[in-house]
């Protein structure tokens, strides 16, 4: 290990009895030495303006020394972003990699490729090609999020794997995913986050779903500057959750108290814990009292402000790595001497590593200065030249903004097509590295799943919608044992709507199963299993209730490939139903809230259970995740069975043109689809034709701009949804008139039918009133064509 190597022969001249015992010791110590030095000179850093903003690990770090012991290969880590010794102890972060993301310096982080604040870490899951690496072979980190408590939903997925596999009868298929389901996944949390309901919402979960999930709770007794007595009932969150506690009789958490400057403590508890974990698959809270954190919570601010004198002298008193070197040096592992030379290595290899990480960051830029500098000097940009020279050590951007304020000032006689060159290659390279792996851009992309439209015959059966699911679930479930599905009522009764009608009974309680009412905790459980090579369906029973899952989605689903730099996904499949039903809370369809929110996750709004079908068949062949929409008031209505059911797919991103017209082109998507269906049978009797266009997907939307084409043909455009005015529909026209630049081909404004602003009130007749209905689409295109080409229709 690198870390290492400046006490290699130290460690080496270690003999006698217990000397293996003793390395170890000495290696837990210098790790904890050398994490410290790099949370006080990062915060030097962030004071001196070579960083923006710091969080650090300093009082966490012999407790997660002690942690490594017990972390295994194949095992996940769920932390937050404190975690900086714990991966420093298995060899996973570099001084140099813990200043290269603290200094946001892309081509250098290995974690997030410069995307993440610092201390947010991950490890490869996926290898160039984005195909799966051997997880049984590494220690696996899951990428962390800054959300508070948001990494606790994730790890319930991660163990909740652990417990799959090991029901799996087929090893072929935990091959590199697992080994017998002896995983465990650690979780890592500050005691003032587990005022969060996620944090309740997981433990329950993993308390009554028996998983092995290991949470590490560090308690420095406060929340940035909340003392405890303010955050913790009891102010302990271990006696808090002494009613989860397992018994003999009943399931629970095994809980573990410990203090976080107690070395030899901290190990055998760590040890003795985490085995049962593993193998009992109980799921257990290590409750850490008594940290300190000599720097603050952050950068931001002194702990001095908030944290009385008797405090501060206490913390320095029980200064974790104080209490450690103590008792080294009574235990005769090191002398005091021996001690003190440790200390002082540390520093000076720190400052050295932390140079070179600075020197790797800031040169290439500085090569890139001299390049635009001499281009100015080329064309006479004296003055830029000079403010180029006043920095000393920039960053791109303040390269950019020099070079874009000259090409804006600059006289007409200039050529400078070598200055905007420069510029491009600039906005190249950063197009590259910031914007680059929001969606799949592997070959397992959704993009590129094979288009197999489904096949009828004079045979095909017609079927109920939920019926229509419900068989082509069944197919899955059959053919492929990673497949799984759970949520509210998804297992017993086979969901409210039927579309799992059965399948319990078939195919067992660990694969098709009922969860609480916990939307966020349920979504956590999609993504960790993800993550570990299974193929989850989540169900949120309904749309309107998406919002308590929002938060896993936006912050965790929609970005994890993202802020892994590519490196990991998890292709959950998120299954919800909405748009029209009855009252506020059971015709949702907050469509443009989703749109705005889940950049990163396919969003598919099938107009029918057939489509739904094909867009599962679709995702489940992609590594890019999905939420479905199917939708609710649409589970009787009677559809024909495809006869290659089970292998059909609806391409996402492209558009189906339901009916051809000349008039007028008519974009909806959804529940709405009837309706326009509907309106377009009344329009036809006053000779009009209506281009009708069924969105499908909306992320992502058109990729073939066939609506900009449909409008070359009819020139009027209207876009009918039931999101609120400004919603999704907002959304469509950006894409269309923008991205597709369709607004060339238009001879009258485009116009939007949506529901209105309140909720839809109970009651058909207040759903009338509210959503859209066939009269508002016939009216509307009525009053268009009147205006717009007078006398050639008789109404």
């Amino acid at each position: 290990m690198i870390l290492l190597e400046p006490i290699r022969d130290a460690l080496n001249s270690i003999s006698g009895e217990f000397s293996q015992f003793k390395k170890e010791v000495v290696q837990d110590f210098w790790i904890c030495l050398v994490s410290r030095e790099c949370s006080l000179l990062g915060r030097k850093e962030v004071l001196t303006g070579k960083a923006k903003f710091g969080i650090l690990g300093d009082g966490k770090e012999v407790p997660q020394v002690a942690m490594a012991r017990a972390f295994q290969k194949g095992d996940f880590r769920s932390g937050y972003y404190r975690d900086q010794t714990f991966m420093m102890a298995l060899g996973l972060c570099t001084v140099q990699d813990y200043f290269a993301q603290l200094y946001a310096d892309p081509a250098n982080d290995p974690f997030s490729k410069g995307r993440q604040m610092n201390a947010h870490f991950s490890s490869p899951l996926l290898d160039q090609n984005g195909y799966p690496l051997d997880q049984t072979g590494h220690f696996n980190i899951s990428a962390d999020i800054s959300s508070t408590a948001g990494q606790m939903a994730r790890a319930l997925g991660l163990a909740l794997a652990s417990k799959y596999y090991r029901n799996m009868d087929n090893h072929e298929l935990a091959s590199g995913f697992s080994n017998g389901g002896n995983e465990v996944c650690f979780c890592t949390i500050g005691d003032a986050s587990t005022s969060e309901g996620i944090f309740w919402e997981t433990l329950n979960a993993a308390a009554v779903m028996q998983v092995p999930l290991a949470v590490s709770v560090w308690d420095d007794g406060y929340g940035i500057s909340v003392p405890i007595e303010l955050q913790t009932v009891k102010q302990n969150i271990s006696e808090a959750l002494s009613g989860f506690e397992k018994t003999k009789s009943e399931n629970g958490i095994k809980i573990f108290k410990t203090r976080g400057w107690n070395y030899p403590e901290l190990v055998n508890i760590y040890k003795e814990g985490i085995e049962q974990c593993r193998t009992e698959h109980v799921p257990v809270l290590f409750h850490v009292r008594e940290v300190t954190q000599p720097q603050g919570h952050s950068t931001s601010g002194s702990h001095e402000r908030y944290k009385s004198k008797e405090r501060l002298k206490w913390e320095a008193e029980y200064d974790c790595i104080l209490k450690m070197e103590q008792w080294i040096e009574s235990n005769s592992i090191l002398s005091v001497e021996q001690c003190k030379e440790l200390r002082e290595l540390a520093k000076s290899y720190v400052r050295n590593q932390k140079n070179i990480a600075w020197s790797n960051f800031i040169n290439p830029i500085l090569d890139l200065k001299n390049e635009l500098s001499e281009i100015l000097s080329n064309l006479d940009f004296a003055e830029a030249i000079e403010k180029l020279n006043q920095l000393k050590e920039p960053l791109i951007h303040e390269l950019l903004e020099t070079a874009r304020r000259c090409v804006i000032h600059a006289s007409s006689d200039k050529n400078l097509s070598q200055l905007t060159s420069w510029i491009q290659r600039q906005y190249s390279k950063a197009s590259e590295i910031y914007h680059s792996n929001v969606y799949s851009e592997t070959d397992n992309s959704s993009l590129a799943v094979e288009h197999i439209p489904p096949r009828y015959s004079e045979h095909s059966s017609e079927l109920n919608g939920y019926q229509i699911l419900n068989y082509f679930f069944d197919q899955k479930f059959e053919t492929d044992k990673r497949f799984f599905a759970f949520g509210e009522d998804v297992g017993k009764i086979g969901d409210v709507n039927q579309g799992f009608a059965g399948l319990q009974e078939k195919y067992g309680e660990h694969r098709i199963f009922d969860c609480g009412i916990r939307e966020w905790s349920i979504v956590g459980q999609a993504i960790g299993t993800a993550m570990r090579g299974l193929k989850p369906i989540a169900e949120i029973q309904y749309l309107d209730y998406i919002v308590y899952a929002l938060s896993p989605l936006m912050d965790d689903l929609a970005t994890v490939r993202y802020r892994s730099g590519g490196k990991q996904c998890a292709p959950a499949i998120i299954r919800t139903r909405g748009h029209r039903l009855e009252g506020i809370w059971h015709s949702g369809s907050p469509i443009g809230m989703l749109l705005h929110s889940l950049r990163g996750i396919c969003v598919c709004v099938p107009r029918n259970m057939t489509q739904a079908a094909g867009m599962y068949n679709t995702l489940l062949n992609s590594d890019d995740p999905g939420l479905v929409i199917e939708c609710l008031n649409a589970y009787r209505l009677k559809e024909k069975l495809p006869d290659n059911m089970g292998s059909y797919t609806v391409p996402l991103g492209k558009v189906e043109i339901l009916e051809s017209g000349n008039d007028l082109t008519l974009v909806t998507y959804g529940s709405c689809v009837r309706i326009a269906q509907d309106a377009i049978a009344t329009l036809k009797s006053f000779g009009i034709s209506i281009e009708l266009i069924d969105a499908q997907s909306l992320l992502p939307f058109d990729i073939e701009n066939e609506i900009g084409n449909s409008l070359k043909k009819t020139n009027k455009l209207v876009v009918l949804d039931e999101d609120v005015p400004g919603g999704a529909s907002a959304y469509i026209l950006q894409q269309v008139l923008e991205v597709q630049g369709a607004y060339h081909y238009l001879d009258s404004p485009p116009q939007t039918i949506t529901a209105k602003n309140n909720r839809p009130p109970y009651g058909s007749t207040g759903d009338y009133f509210t959503k859209p209905n066939a009269e508002d689409v016939v009216e509307l295109i009525i009053d268009i064509l009147k205006s717009y080409e007078p006398g050639r229709f008789s109404f």
